[in-house]
């Protein structure tokens, strides 16, 4: 499957990614088929330059893009954004922080609330000493 996916470029700590066409199987700074355009998110506003002949031809060839080269294409004007990217935004529908996430995983794992149930226990009889139990002991030998 080809996809068209970021290839990262660029020194330590400054990031800058190519838009290039690639086999799904090949790592993502490795082999690649064709360079259609570069993005630079460290501008204000981020830098997106495709060529919309080549990106074009290569979803008309059947590329599928990854989220990321999805929404770059999107802005760029080349496709119309996914339906669920409109939706979140339209329902402006923030992510939580991963802190939040933990908590409100670890109020899943309690028990169910039939198990917290306690079973009531009929108690008719007073639980013997130990010198009780001994003697009952003795008169049974």
């Amino acid at each position: 499957m080809v996809k068209i996916r970021l290839r990262r470029v660029g020194s330590k700590k400054k990031p800058s990614y190519r838009l290039v066409v690639a086999d799904a199987r090949a790592p993502r700074d490795g082999a690649f088929i064709n360079i259609i355009g570069h993005y630079n998110p460290l501008t204000d506003p981020e830098t997106v330059v495709i060529d919309k002949e080549k990106a074009l031809n290569w979803l008309k060839q059947g590329a599928q893009p990854t989220a990321t080269a999805a929404r770059l294409l999107a802005k760029a004007g080349i496709i119309e954004e996914p339906k669920a990217r409109k939706e979140k935004i339209k329902a402006d529908i923030t992510a939580e922080p991963k802190a939040r996430k933990k908590k409100a995983k670890a109020g899943t794992r309690e028990k169910p609330e039939a198990s917290k149930e306690e079973p009531q226990a009929n108690i008719t009889e007073k639980p013997k000493t130990s010198e009780e139990q001994t003697e009952t002991n003795k008169e049974k030998v």
